[in-house]
């Protein structure tokens, strides 16, 4: 007579051993973000300056308008680690202090770009249409010109100053974030819940807002930290056309501008604000490069 051999149970796992194992979208985009090295070194990169730009007043108290004509040109020293520039300021104090005028026009820009151009891109996907084809073809018309003239051409019926230089530089950064969000918006508002909402009589602007922005917010974070690093440029390319921030201020481009003709005999005028430039973009482009690589789901094996 065989024995049936009855093996017990599995034990059942709690409730906290089910939420261990089904992660979040958040906790699995941020595990996936800290396997990627070169995100983390751009994220270093990123708040190395953001530190620096807050402390600037407490590591150079002096002010980045200080002058000493006596320490005119001075090569970098112990007392001046970067050198000084034609008026005697040193040179490391402007950087540190043009790194909030960077930070902030990086910032901002693309905050404005992401509000106005979401904004136009929820209307045109949503709503299609003649909302659709007006809205189009202004982004069409925007993106027919090069970011950098169409800049130039707004700061120049503005006047130049640094805030007109930020309306600029946002402005011409919303037709990116508008047909990004329009293309989101075209394949959600045929998804099945977004149908349904609209069966049990829910308002649009409740649909826009609680479903389809929620749902769009991946790729406009992705392509808004990329747009940082590109503000970032525009601006230093404003600044040494003379269109951007105005003396005294020490805006990076504006420094590079003002070196120009010290290039040979005095080659770290231009050279430590290049680098300040070039490290500023690669940290947000590193950063930007691991954020799509944690968001976007085409991009996961």
């Amino acid at each position: 007579m065989l024995e049936t051999v009855v093996k017990p149970n599995a034990p059942v796992p709690g409730p906290e051993e089910q939420k261990e194992k089904v992660d979040s979208p958040f906790r699995e985009a941020l595990r996936s973000f800290k396997k990627n090295k070169l995100a983390i070194i751009g994220t270093l990169i990123i708040l190395l300056f953001i530190i620096l730009a807050l402390l600037a007043p407490l590591i150079r108290p002096e002010g980045y308008n200080h002058q000493l004509l006596a320490d005119r040109l001075k090569p970098p020293s112990s007392a001046h680690w970067f050198g000084t520039d034609d008026f005697g300021r040193d040179i490391l104090t402007r950087i540190l202090y043009g790194a909030r005028i960077s930070l902030w026009v990086g910032f901002v820009s693309v905050v404005g770009a992401i509000v106005a151009g979401t904004f136009l891109g929820i209307l045109a996907g949503y709503y299609g249409k003649t909302v659709d084809m007006i809205i189009s073809r202004i982004f069409d018309i925007m993106l027919a010109f090069p970011s950098i003239l169409l800049a130039i051409a707004i700061v120049a019926i503005l006047g130049p100053s640094l805030q007109n230089a930020l309306i600029a530089i946002a402005t011409v950064n919303v037709p990116n974030f508008g047909r990004l969000v329009r293309s989101k918006v075209l394949s959600l508002k045929e998804e099945e819940f977004i149908v349904a909402a609209r069966a049990i009589g829910m308002r649009d602007a409740r649909i826009l807002f609680y479903h389809i922005l929620p749902n769009s917010l991946a790729p406009i974070i992705v392509q808004g930290t990329l747009s940082i690093a590109t503000a970032i440029l525009d601006a230093a390319a404003l600044g040494f056309l003379g269109l951007g921030a105005q003396p005294p201020q020490p805006e990076w481009g504006r420094m590079l501008s003002d070196s120009r003709e010290y290039i040979t005999n005095a080659p770290w005028t231009v050279l430590f604000p290049g680098l300040a430039i070039g490290l500023t973009v690669l940290g947000f482009n590193l950063f930007g490069d691991g954020m799509r690589d944690a968001l976007d789901p085409r991009m996961k094996k």
